[in-house]
């Protein structure tokens, strides 16, 4: 009978299968209660390999954070590029955050958890990344406002998903994220609709 030695992995696909453990154990844990050899016993590697990667516990939760942000962005990014209007693209960008989240909402909690938000470092990470959104959502806004106005809502649009992300996250339920991202997107564009206006 033949046997077969599994694939060794390559630098960068034990680097991302690092990063998703990582992701899990300090989802579940939290920072300051994970340790390096948690992660690398959840991991199945020595605390050594894991160090060949990552030469802290607080680098590699930065580039966790990292990782995080930029898989949200390219989710976004993806649904919108190619959609014609302004109303298609929030409501294609909205319906990919929800997905976003209903597929890993480990990364919601790492990204937008308290204790990311408790060290100004991971807050900083945090932040960008909220930022990197509001400049995607920002020129959706045609609403012959300047762009100070225009990056203001953006922000606003981005917290009442995180405030309906959080719920969601805290009822323990399944979701279907294409109708939720379609019903706030409902409700952000009657908002965006009324942008510039004055008031009666």
């Amino acid at each position: 009978m033949s046997m077969t030695t599994p694939a060794r992995l390559t630098a960068a696909e034990r680097r991302e299968q690092l990063l998703q453990v990582a992701l899990t154990v300090f989802a579940q844990r939290g920072y300051h209660t994970t340790s390096m050899n948690d992660i690398a016993d959840a991991a199945g590697v020595t605390k050594p390999v894991l160090y060949q990667h990552f030469d802290s516990k607080r680098a590699l939760y930065i580039a966790v954070l990292d990782a995080v942000g930029s898989n949200m962005i390219h989710a976004i990014t993806s649904a919108t590029k190619s959609v014609p209007t302004g109303k298609a693209q929030t409501a294609a960008g909205m319906v990919a955050y929800f997905e976003w989240l209903s597929s890993d909402p480990n990364a919601f909690t790492l990204l937008f958890g308290g204790g990311t938000r408790r060290d100004e470092e991971f807050a900083i990470v945090a932040r960008n990344v909220e930022k990197a959104v509001a400049e995607l959502i920002a020129p959706l806004i045609e609403a012959g406002v300047d762009a100070d106005y225009q990056r203001m809502v953006a922000h606003a649009l981005i917290g009442m998903s995180e405030g309906v992300a959080r719920h969601l996250i805290q009822r323990h339920e399944p979701f279907d994220a294409h109708i939720v991202g379609e019903q706030l997107a409902s409700l952000a564009w009657a908002g965006l609709r009324a942008v510039g206006r004055k008031p009666e």
